[in-house]
């Protein structure tokens, strides 16, 4: 479909944060029956992990959750800036990045921040919980359902 909408979600390696996002997202899509209309990817700012499936804990509180984490990381690329009409970031070092990155003043705009679709939770970023204990994936798992909800009503609005 020629009207496709595109969105790329974007943390520091690709094995939590955006990762996560990505399948939220999809599952909220199919749910509404928009695969043809929307499309969804995630990618890292880092390459460390490329290759990798999502982080072993990440993996477990979604699956509870019936989200099964699947995408392999990789790397933001240039093309990504040109294919996407949405680049999603998780915090602030991840937008700085991004913005460093973007080839053009068009392609910058096109960066956002995931926590400004969130709808319930008051929150300025999503943190990363790859230090953290089994509260810290829970609480991202939160912030990433409130804010895929947001940002599909979003998109929505724009089909």
């Amino acid at each position: 479909m020629k009207n496709k909408k595109r969105i790329l979600f974007v943390c520091l390696g690709n094995i939590c944060r955006s990762s996560s996002a990505e399948e939220i997202m999809r599952t909220y899509i199919r749910r509404e029956g928009l695969e043809h209309q929307i499309e969804v990817d995630s990618a890292g700012i880092l390459s460390y992990h490329e290759g990798e499936l999502p982080d072993s804990r990440m993996r477990m509180h979604a699956a509870r959750r019936g989200y099964n984490l699947t995408h392999r990381s990789r790397p933001v690329r240039t093309d990504d800036f040109y294919d996407f009409d949405w680049i999603i970031g998780m915090d602030d070092r991840n937008i700085d990045d991004l913005k460093d990155r973007a080839p053009g003043l068009e392609e910058e705009k096109k960066i956002c921040r995931m926590a400004d679709f969130c709808v319930n939770k008051v929150v300025d970023y999503v943190p990363d919980p790859y230090y953290g204990g089994a509260s810290g994936f829970e609480n991202v798992l939160d912030i990433l359902e409130d804010a895929c909800q947001g940002l599909l009503e979003h998109v929505k609005s724009q089909l």
